[in-house]
C-alpha cells in the first residue's frame, strides 16, 4: 500500500534573483513497511527530498502525496499532528538537549502529544529499552558516547510508534562499530516492529541494511533498485 508517492517533484531555492533548482522531476513512491536508503553524493537533493517528505519543507513544484493525500490539502495544524503523531526523525547530529537526562531527552516529542502525562515515563522507559540503553536512563548526554547519543536519538524518534522513521546520515559522526549498532537498531525496527525507514546516507555500509536504494545525482533519480538486505538476505517485495 503506498503510503508516499511524488509525481515530478521539483524544489527550487530563490535568493533575490538568483534560483537554484535543487530537485528536478522526481517520480516514485514509498509503499509502507518498506525500509529505503537514498543515496546520491553531496549537493544531489537528498536532505532536501528528507525534509520534504518529512513535512519541514513544502515543494515548489510538482505533487507529494500522503496516505493518498495531497500534502498542500492538509492544514498546518494535520501537519503538525503527522510531524508529531506519524513521523519520527534520527539526525547526524543527534539534537539532544544538554544537562538533560536521557529520560528526559526522549520524553519531549510527548509534551505535544496529546497524552496523558501520567503515561510518559513509562513510554520513554520502553523506548530507552528498546535501543539497549535502560542502564543510562538517568545520565546526561555529556556522559555517553558517540553511539549511545544515536541510540538516545532513536529512542526519541520512537517513542510515539510513529508510522514512519527517517534517519538522516545517522552513522555520520560515529567510528563504524557503533556505526553498526546503530544500524542493526534501526533494521530491527523496521524487520521486528514494522516501522517504515527511510534512510538518507552515502555510505554504502549503511544502505545495505535496506531493502531498495534510490540514488539520486543532480537532482534526478539516477536508478531505484530493490536490493538483497545485508541482515536477513531478504529482498523486499510488494
Amino acid at each position: 500500500m503506498s503510503l508516499m508517492e511524488v509525481k515530478s517533484l521539483e524544489m527550487t531555492y530563490r535568493d533575490e534573483e538568483v534560483a537554484t533548482p535543487v530537485l528536478r522531476g522526481l517520480t516514485f513512491q514509498i509503499n509502507k513497511g518498506e525500509f529505503v536508503a537514498v543515496m546520491g553524493p553531496s549537493g544531489s537533493g537528498k536532505s532536501t527530498l528528507l525534509h520534504i517528505l518529512g513535512f519541514l519543507e513544502r515543494q515548489t513544484g510538482g505533487e507529494y502525496l500522503f496516505e493518498n493525500k495531497q500534502t498542500n490539502e492538509y492544514s498546518e495544524e494535520d501537519i503538525a499532528r503527522i510531524r508529531n503523531k506519524k513521523l519520527g526523525f534520527v539526525f547526524q547530529s543527534f539534537n539532544l538537549l544538554p544537562r538533560t537526562e536521557v529520560l528526559e531527552n526522549v520524553k519531549l516529542p510527548l509534551l505535544y502529544s496529546g497524552l496523558k502525562e501520567e503515561v510518559w515515563d513509562g513510554m520513554a522507559r520502553e523506548a530507552i529499552e528498546a535501543v539497549g540503553l535502560s542502564h543510562r536512563t538517568n545520565f546526561e548526554p555529556s556522559q555517553l558516547s558517540g553511539g549511545e547519543k544515536q541510540r538516545v536519538a532513536i529512542a526519541r524518534a520512537l517513542v510515539n510508534n510513529p508510522e514512519v522513521i527517517f534517519a538522516d546520515e545517522p552513522t555520520g559522526n560515529l567510528d563504524s562499530k557503533s556505526g553498526e549498532v546503530v544500524m542493526e537498531i534501526i533494521e530491527k525496527l523496521h524487520s521486528e516492529m514494522g516501522h517504515t525507514v527511510i534512510l538518507i546516507t552515502h555510505e554504502t555500509y549503511t544502505a545495505e541494511y535496506a531493502e531498495r536504494i534510490i540514488r539520486l545525482r543532480d537532482g534526478m533519480v539516477e536508478s531505484d533498485t530493490k536490493v538483497l538486505n545485508r541482515r536477513t538476505g531478504k529482498k523486499f517485495t510488494k
